[in-house]
């Protein structure tokens, strides 16, 4: 139950409030008590002197007859010692209890001398008095309380009125404070529960604000890593169910006891290439995910990109070669500090896709541009080219782009997403040019490393 925001909100402003209330009446208390009591001294030292002149002045009888009468013994109470034990005393005490008078105070005053007690809630003065019957002391307590026993009286009512109202003011603030809080976690729970479709409407400004935009940022993160992993889960069911089901289909037929020698050998090459298209489809499923979570080690070396790009050029050649493709090769020294491995798959992926979609004898123009801070390669093809809509995907997992020719181009999509988190990984950037029908061009920056740029 404390456990809450909301309990936790209360009961800080509570504690403080008590807290700080108890510490500043204790402090105004010691720093102002003097002066209070100074204060009231005044006033009942006043008193006691006229009071003192009036047994001077009169005689005895006359002097008690006339204290006995005056109104100030409403707000006095008066004791006159006439030894160390007999007193008489003057005014009614209305429930007070009188503070004690010892021995030695009597005595004090008795001599000529006089006694100041000043307490919290307690001031009494003492007197000596000079009769026709001899020395007596007087002693003078104020019965009313005093400015210091009003004082705390009036701080300890507003404290309690401060409190009281206080507290419902912070239970209303914060059921306020409190309420983006609530949005924020009933979101949670539902995102928890697969809902990313949480509307959380709250316009404050601060830190709360801030939070709530942030959480709506990362619903629609959210939002989108769940579109892209259905549509994932998708693709790798549609790219394993076809040759599945071919494996399936002819595996069947393979089994008919009068099947010819010719077509049950074509049915097993069916088989084996459907087979080495799953194998691909995993392989580069594995490679994807060990380049996204950064598993495989990176050996960098440093080497010549342009050597590497012509040894991949000189591999490919019985693909290039069959279909007439003529590359044009621009390709200036420069050394890079890279995973030669790694890039080998980009030149490979990238080169083999021009290859691919290019039409017979079309070109292919390669091409290498190095500056202070980074080396930039260009590779050109002739071929289908990339519609505007579909530019903005080429780099996604099984996404192609060549739909109407799906059947025509083979390949599992995931060539370009392996080139883009290689690039990504050497701190490089690759970007797509394309026009439809003419050609697409691929821009590949990748750094050169600070000791070799100087």
């Amino acid at each position: 139950m404390i456990g809450s925001l909301y309990n936790r909100v209360v009961l800080t402003f509570l504690v403080s409030v008590i807290g700080g209330t108890i510490i500043a009446f204790f402090a105004t208390t010691l720093i102002y008590k003097d002066g209070l009591n100074e204060n009231l001294q005044v006033t009942l030292l006043d008193f006691g002197q006229d009071t003192v002149r009036i047994y001077e002045t009169l005689p005895l009888r006359d002097a008690d007859r006339f204290l006995t009468e005056m109104k100030q013994l409403n707000s006095y109470h008066i004791r006159i010692y006439t030894a160390k034990d007999q007193f008489q005393s003057y005014g009614e005490l209305k429930g007070q209890h009188p503070f004690p008078v010892t021995t030695e105070q009597v005595k004090k005053v008795l001599e000529g001398g006089r006694v100041r007690v000043n307490g919290i809630n307690t001031i009494f003065l003492g007197l000596p008095i000079k009769t026709e019957m001899g020395n007596s002391a007087m002693f003078v307590e104020p019965l009313n309380p005093s400015s210091t026993s009003f004082l705390i009286k009036f701080v300890v009512a507003f404290w309690v009125y401060s409190l009281i109202a206080g507290s419902l003011l912070i239970l209303i603030f914060a059921m306020f404070l409190v309420r983006p809080i609530k949005k924020l976690t009933e979101a949670t729970r539902r995102i928890a529960g697969g809902d990313f479709n949480v509307k959380l409407n709250i316009k404050q400004k601060g830190e709360l604000g801030t939070l709530a935009r942030s959480f709506e940022e990362m619903m629609r993160d959210l939002r989108q890593l769940e579109q892209m992993r259905r549509e994932f889960v998708t693709n790798v069911s549609h790219e394993v169910q076809s040759p599945l089901t071919s494996i399936s289909g002819y595996a069947i037929a393979l089994k008919q006891v009068d099947l010819p020698e010719p077509e049950r050998s074509d049915f097993l090459d069916i088989i084996i290439t459907e087979a080495a298209r799953m194998s691909k489809i995993s392989d580069s499923l594995l490679k994807l995910s060990l380049l996204e979570a950064q598993s495989s080690q990176m050996r960098l070396t440093t080497f010549s990109l342009d050597e590497q790009i012509r040894r991949v050029i000189v591999a490919m050649q019985p693909q290039w070669s069959a279909r007439n493709i003529q590359f044009e090769l621009d390709l200036p020294s420069a050394m890079i500090t890279a995973d030669p491995d790694q890039l080998n798959q980009v030149w490979t992926n990238i080169l083999g896709n021009g290859i691919k979609f290019s039409k017979e004898g079309g070109r292919i123009h390669v091409r290498i541009i190095p500056d202070y801070k980074n080396v930039t390669v260009h590779i050109s093809d002739s071929g289908i080219g990339i519609l505007p809509e579909d530019l903005k995907r080429i780099f996604d997992r099984f996404f192609k782009a060549d739909r109407s020719h799906s059947q025509k181009y083979e390949g599992s999509g995931m060539g370009l997403a392996i080139v883009k988190q290689i690039i990504s990984l050497h701190q490089g950037d690759i970007r797509v040019e394309s026009e439809y029908g003419q050609g697409t061009t691929f821009f590949i920056t990748l750094p050169i490393p600070t000791s070799r740029a100087e």
